[in-house]
């Protein structure tokens, strides 16, 4: 699948941006970087699930060749692209003043590449649990019987009237030999890779876990700002409906003043 390699976008030129331009304040490298890891996170998340599905079918009655090349290609495929955004998030935990904003895209892309490496991790280790089970029942398959050799001449004569016939399950145990050589290789290579990346997980996970506080003390603001604005906002409500009740009050206390008025006039007229 196409992507633009990191390393390609590491080499864009960074010297010549000038950060007092407004044109640069919201620092569209940085926003490119995040949005294309981004989209390759969940291009990765889409080869997890089919990892899935397809080592699902190993052990079982639809477990073929075919089958064992896609999940091969899958796991190098998902394997180096773990790698690519790998160094991707770690360049952007890198990334020199970060706003708020950019600082909770930093966590956030931390976090879902964390969990998406752990999903990956229980994938290989279920793809490594396959091939091991497959090495075992191959080799069990190949193993040479109990039975001991012919002492007799009349089993030896047997023995070479019937070598030709043996041929062939000769030929299957080569085959079941030939299985078992390449089951201990996808072993290896996906031992590698495990290899490979537990040392990038740890990496991220540390630096997740380091700055934490920092986005949950965004989460925090962002809650204490949405719980302010809906008490000020309840305040304005009630400051309105007593606003209003008072002008009520002070219309009925001029209309009773007015009417007040008028009696005492006609009292003095008349009087």
């Amino acid at each position: 699948m196409s992507f633009d390699r990191l390393p390609s976008l590491e080499a864009q030129p960074t010297t010549t941006r000038r950060q007092d331009d407004p044109q640069y304040r919201d620092d569209p490298e940085f926003s490119h970087l995040t949005e294309t890891l981004s989209t390759r996170l969940f291009e990765l998340t889409s080869n997890i699930s089919r990892l899935s599905q397809q080592i699902s079918l190993l052990g079982t009655k639809r477990d073929t060749e075919r089958v064992r090349e896609r999940v091969h290609d899958l796991l190098e495929e998902t394997k180096e692209g773990f790698k690519e955004v790998g160094e991707g998030v770690k360049k952007i935990q890198g990334w020199e003043d970060l706003n708020a904003s950019q600082k909770y895209t930093v966590q956030k892309l931390s976090r879902e590449f964390g969990a998406a490496g752990q999903e990956f991790q229980v994938i290989q280790r279920r793809a490594l649990e396959k091939d091991r089970a497959s090495k075992a029942a191959l080799e069990e398959t190949t193993s040479p019987s109990a039975e001991g050799r012919p002492s007799s001449q009349q089993d030896q004569q047997q023995q070479l009237q019937t070598q030709s016939p043996r041929l062939a399950p000769q030929g299957e145990v080569d085959f079941q030999e030939s299985l078992i050589i390449e089951r201990e290789s996808e072993i290896r290579n996906i031992e590698q890779g495990v290899s490979e990346l537990n040392e990038l997980f740890r990496d991220v996970a540390t630096i997740v876990r380091e700055q934490g506080d920092v986005i949950d003390a965004i989460d925090l603001n962002v809650e204490n700002v949405r719980n302010d604005t809906r008490g000020a906002d309840t305040e304005l409500t009630q400051a309105s409906r007593y606003q209003k009740r008072a002008r009520n009050k002070a219309c009925c206390l001029l209309v009773i003043m007015a009417i007040v008025l008028v009696v005492i006039v006609l009292a003095v007229v008349l009087g």
